[in-house]
């Protein structure tokens, strides 16, 4: 297939998924040879993760440039944002012994001097949050991660986060984070759930009380770093 041949396949497999509704979701798809780029504004995790999966799996491509931003759920200001990861870092028990730091008009403030643990530096620009420095573990990583994409203000997440020492990933360690994440959602009842992966794919199965919750489960696993896909099996009872 040509370029332009390969975007209309691409838009075309967009506009059979009723989660990213391209009526709603603005989405610029570029191709030059196998690589694509997609650039625009979605309203949650879900649209963006599915868009990217989507373009990635058209014949021939080879690479994306993901350039998609979230609509902001609260409109937030950087520093608001910046404030809200800072203190939910900061307040969770996961990292009490962690430093962090915020860059603020070009200069990084010490929010809390490291207490034997790793390190995490936020940055937020134009609601683009990157998040830099040492994490103990891969969960610690991904849970950082996670605390990121819950602001409601936040356009996108670049989790840059070190794991120091290193350690291999895999399955396990996935959904061990998946379940970590699920358990410190307040909006989620994590045990009636029960998680599945394989090569880095998420299924979420059990029950849940709520519509909402059912969604609200299938994003927390989007947010996961390294989450290739979430097969979402939650039935809702009650």
């Amino acid at each position: 297939m040509n370029d332009a041949e390969t975007v209309k396949v691409i838009r075309a497999a967009l506009e059979r998924e009723p989660r990213v509704n391209l009526h709603a979701n603005r989405i610029d798809i570029r191709c030059e040879g196998p690589v694509v780029t997609l650039e625009g504004e979605v309203d949650g995790i879900v649209a963006k993760k599915l868009a990217l999966e989507m373009a990635a799996a058209a014949k021939g491509v080879t690479g994306i440039v993901d350039r998609l931003r979230l609509a902001q759920a609260e409109q937030m200001e950087d520093g608001a944002i910046r404030d809200h990861i800072c203190d939910a870092l900061m307040e969770d028990l996961a990292f009490r012994d962690y430093g962090v730091r915020s860059l603020v008009k070009g200069t990084w403030e010490e929010r809390r001097t490291t207490r034997g643990g790793g390190r995490l530096d936020v940055d937020v620009e134009n609601g683009i949050v990157t998040l830099n420095g040492e994490a103990g573990s891969l969960s610690h990583k991904r849970l950082a991660g996670v605390f990121a994409w819950w602001v409601p203000g936040s356009r996108d997440v670049i989790n840059g986060l070190e794991v120091n020492p290193p350690m291999a990933d895999n399955d396990f360690e996935l959904a061990d984070a998946v379940l970590l994440v699920l358990e410190k959602d307040p909006f989620v009842n994590a045990s009636q759930i029960r998680i599945g992966v394989k090569n880095y794919v998420v299924t979420l199965d059990g029950l849940v009380s709520k519509p909402k919750e059912r969604d609200m489960a299938e994003a927390d696993a989007w947010y996961v770093f390294r989450v290739n896909s979430v097969v979402n099996r939650l039935q809702v009872v009650g």
